[in-house]
């Protein structure tokens, strides 16, 4: 069981770090020059593509935490 949480918690974090990044991306894309032209649509669009990408990764931490408590009653559970 305790393998399979580890499997479950890499696979989490390895979902943390390609969100993380995916947002960051979003956010560079995002430029002054973009903001200042007025192009609203192309702001909001990379804008949400902000929001989800940094919802996501929330989302991930917590599951990834909820794994972490798990595995540490199952060891605790076992000794």
């Amino acid at each position: 069981m305790t393998y399979f949480l580890i499997i479950v918690l890499v696979i989490l974090c390895a979902l943390v770090v390609f969100s993380l990044i995916k947002g960051i991306v979003a956010f560079l894309k995002t430029t002054k020059i973009d903001l200042e032209s007025g192009e609203g649509e192309t702001v909001t669009e990379m804008q949400m593509m902000q929001n989800k990408a940094m919802f996501n990764r929330i989302k991930y931490q917590a599951m990834a935490i909820a794994v972490v408590a798990l595995i540490a009653v199952v060891a605790g559970g076992s000794s």
